[in-house]
């Protein structure tokens, strides 16, 4: 009896941890511009930070780190993803806001800040050479 109910409460926590409802689909990134392209001004000094649209699923947001790394991110929320709902930037440029749900994520690894948000942003690869920056997937 108590392997059966071992078993069952295994099934039980594999079936409910299957489901995942904040999944970011792929969609091919390829941005490429140099540092100096006046879309990415905000980013000439650390805790910049800038979005494209046109990219990823709901655009894209760049952010150089205090540590002087870029990283980006897709401008998805990870809260009810199949609405394409856009973060936006805050002010100070730290964290961006899912308008819809009002949940927030950390600029500095993607990670959820404020509920009801659960997952990370997606993030993409940045890429530095020379002059010019690149992100993809």
């Amino acid at each position: 009896m108590k392997r059966l109910i071992g078993i069952l409460f295994v099934v039980l926590m594999a079936s409910s941890c299957a489901k995942e409802n904040n999944f970011i689909p792929d969609y091919p990134v390829n941005f490429s511009a140099p540092l100096t392209d006046p879309r990415l001004s905000r980013l000439s000094s650390p805790g910049g930070a800038v979005t494209l649209n046109g990219y990823g699923v709901a655009g894209i947001v760049i952010y150089r780190r205090p540590d002087n790394a870029y990283v980006a991110y897709d401008r998805c929320s990870t809260v009810n993803p199949e609405k394409k709902n856009a973060v936006v930037l805050d002010d100070p440029v730290i964290t961006v806001t899912d308008p819809v749900s009002g949940a927030k994520y950390s600029l500095y690894d993607g990670s959820p800040v404020k509920a009801p948000a659960q997952t990370s942003l997606k993030r993409y690869n940045v890429a530095i050479a020379g002059n010019n920056l690149q992100v993809t997937n």
